[in-house]
C-alpha cells in the first residue's frame, strides 16, 4: 500500500482563508476565483429528440421532495432539495420546471438568484461552484400544477382525477410538479413526502417509511434507494384501497386501487406476484426493493405507465398489460436508455416480454405472433413499418408502433439467429451489466455479437435501421 507523506501544517490565517473559500462561508468571494473556468450551465443535454430536456454541468444524486396538496383547490406547495455534483465549474445552472411559482432558492444554504424562461429555471449561487463539488440546491415553490400536452398529443404532468390527482412524467411531465434535471441520463435516489387531507392516501415510488396524522391531515413518506429517472417518479392521491403482501415471500408488494374499481381489479395483486416471479426467472433478479401497482380511475388518460416499482394503470389492467409494465422494471427502469432515440430498448423489450408470456402460457408462440405482425393480422401491427425502430423521426413519434411492435420483431430475429440458450443469456447479461445505469443500442448490439460470437450487422441493419418492410423472412 502506498502512503501519503505527512502534510506540513498550514499557518492558521491561511488555513482559515482556504476553509472559507472551500465551504463558501465567511470570507469567500462571490466570484469564480475559487472555480477556474467557471461558466453557466447549459439548458438541455442535447438529446436528439428532446434537446431542451435536462441540463448540463451537474449530476443529481438525490431528490428530497416535500409536497402538500389540497385536492379541493388543486393547489400544490413544494420544497425540492437536490443533492448534486458538478461535472464542471459553474457560475449558474438550470433546472426544468413548468409553471408553478418559485418563492425562494438557496445553494448550500445561501440565497441564490433565480430567473425563469419558459420551462428553464436558472439558479445563480452566491459563489461559483468548482468542478467536482457536491452541493445542495433547495427550491421552494407553489401553485396549481399543469397538465402538459406531449408532442404526440397525449397528456401528462399533474393529472386531476375524480377525487384526487396522479403525476405522470414520460417524457417531459415531471417538470410540472418538481424542478429537476429531467432527462433519463441523470438518475437519482428519491425521498418523497406528501401531506394530504385526512381520508386520502398518497402513494409514490419505493417503500412507505412513515405514515403520520396531524390535525386533519396525513403525511406519507416514501423512499426510493435505487437510481430512478425522473420520468418514472409518481405521486397518486385518492381514497385508495391498499393491498400489501410479499412477492416470493420476501419482496414487499404494495397495490393501491381506486375503491370503485376494486371488484374489477381484484386479481391484480396475485397477477403482480406471478409476473414478478416469471420475470425473475426469465430476465434475472428483480432490480428493486419493492413492487406493486396503482390502479386509478383515469379512463381518458389513454395509457399505462411503468412508474418505478408501482406501474400506473388508468383502469383495471389486462394480464398482458401487467406483463408489459412490469417487464419495464428491468428494461427501461433499471436499464435506462441514454437518449430518447433508444426508446425501442424500453418498448421493444416490454412488448417482446408479452410475446414470451403468451408463448409460455398456452397462447401463440413468439414465432406465430411475429408472423401475425409481419402479415398485419395482429391487432397491434398497424403502422409498424412507418420508420425504423431505432430512428424515430421526431419527438412526437417516440411512442409510435415501430418502437413497440417492430422493436419486438428485432429481438425475435436475434433469438432466431443465436438460439434460445444464447438469447436468454443475452437478456440476463443486459439486465445484469447495466443494472441501475444507462445504456444504448450500440452496447446492446455489441453484447449480442459478443455472446453469440456472430456478426449480426446485417440483421440489425435490416430489422432495426432500414426503412420500409423487410422481405419476408
Amino acid at each position: 500500500m502506498r502512503t501519503r507523506p505527512t502534510p506540513r501544517p498550514l499557518p492558521a490565517a491561511l488555513a482559515l482563508l482556504l476553509c472559507a473559500a472551500c465551504t463558501g462561508g465567511a470570507g469567500a468571494k462571490d466570484t469564480a476565483d475559487g472555480a477556474p473556468g467557471a461558466r453557466p450551465g447549459t439548458a438541455g443535454v442535447g438529446d436528439p429528440l428532446f434537446p431542451k430536456l435536462g441540463n448540463g454541468g451537474y449530476d443529481v444524486a438525490r431528490y428530497r421532495l416535500t409536497l402538500d396538496y389540497a385536492p379541493d383547490s388543486h393547489r400544490l406547495k413544494g420544497t425540492a432539495e437536490l443533492t448534486a455534483r458538478t461535472t464542471r465549474a459553474l457560475t449558474s445552472f438550470h433546472l426544468d420546471l413548468a409553471g408553478l411559482r418559485v418563492r425562494e432558492a438557496t445553494v448550500d444554504g445561501r440565497p441564490a438568484k433565480t430567473a425563469r424562461s419558459g420551462t428553464e429555471l436558472t439558479l445563480t449561487p452566491s459563489a461559483a461552484l468548482p468542478k467536482g463539488r457536491t452541493f445542495k440546491a433547495t427550491v421552494v415553490y407553489d401553485g396549481k400544477p399543469k397538465t402538459i400536452t406531449d408532442p404526440d398529443g397525449s397528456e401528462e404532468g399533474w393529472i386531476k382525477s375524480a377525487d384526487g390527482a396522479v403525476a405522470v412524467g414520460e417524457p417531459t411531465g415531471s417538470m410540472a410538479w418538481f424542478p429537476g434535471n429531467h432527462h433519463p441520463s441523470d438518475k437519482a435516489a428519491y425521498d418523497i413526502t406528501i401531506t394530504v387531507p385526512q381520508g386520502y392516501t398518497a402513494v409514490s415510488n419505493g417503500e412507505l417509511t412513515q405514515r403520520s396524522e396531524h390535525g386533519d391531515h396525513t403525511t406519507f413518506r416514501w423512499h426510493t434507494g435505487e437510481p430512478m429517472a425522473s420520468y418514472l417518479a409518481t405521486v397518486a392521491i385518492d381514497d385508495f384501497d391498499i393491498h400489501t403482501t410479499t412477492t416470493d415471500g420476501t419482496l414487499p408488494q404494495y397495490v393501491a386501487v381506486e375503491p370503485e374499481l376494486a371488484d374489477r381489479a381484484a386479481d391484480v395483486p396475485d397477477q403482480v406476484t406471478d409476473v414478478i416471479d416469471w420475470g425473475t426467472r426469465t430476465f434475472g433478479p428483480y432490480p428493486f426493493s419493492s413492487t406493486g401497482a396503482i390502479v386509478a380511475d383515469l379512463p381518458d388518460l389513454g395509457y399505462a405507465l411503468e412508474t418505478q416499482t408501482k406501474p400506473l394503470y388508468p383502469s383495471p389492467p389486462s394480464e398482458p398489460l401487467i406483463v408489459h409494465e412490469l417487464a419495464h422494471q428491468w428494461f427501461g427502469n433499471s436499464v435506462t436508455p441514454r437518449t430518447w432515440k433508444d426508446m425501442w430498448l424500453n418498448e421493444g423489450f416490454a412488448t417482446y416480454a408479452e410475446w414470451l408470456w403468451e408463448e409460455e402460457h398456452d397462447g401463440r408462440t413468439a414465432q406465430e405472433i411475429f408472423d401475425d405482425f409481419y402479415d398485419g393480422t395482429d391487432d397491434e401491427s398497424d403502422g409498424i413499418w412507418d420508420f425504423p425502430p431505432a430512428a424515430p423521426s421526431s419527438a412526437g413519434r417516440v411512442s409510435d408502433p415501430p418502437v413497440y411492435g417492430r422493436g419486438a420483431m428485432v429481438l425475435h430475429k436475434v433469438r432466431e439467429a443465436v438460439g434460445d440458450k444464447t438469447f436468454f443469456a443475452i437478456l440476463r447479461a443486459w439486465t445484469r451489466d447495466h443494472r441501475h445505469g444507462n445504456a444504448d443500442t450500440a452496447q446492446f448490439i455489441a453484447l449480442c455479437e459478443k455472446k453469440s460470437g456472430e456478426d449480426l450487422k446485417d440483421l440489425f441493419d435490416v430489422w432495426l435501421y432500414a426503412d420500409g418492410k423487410p422481405k419476408k423472412p
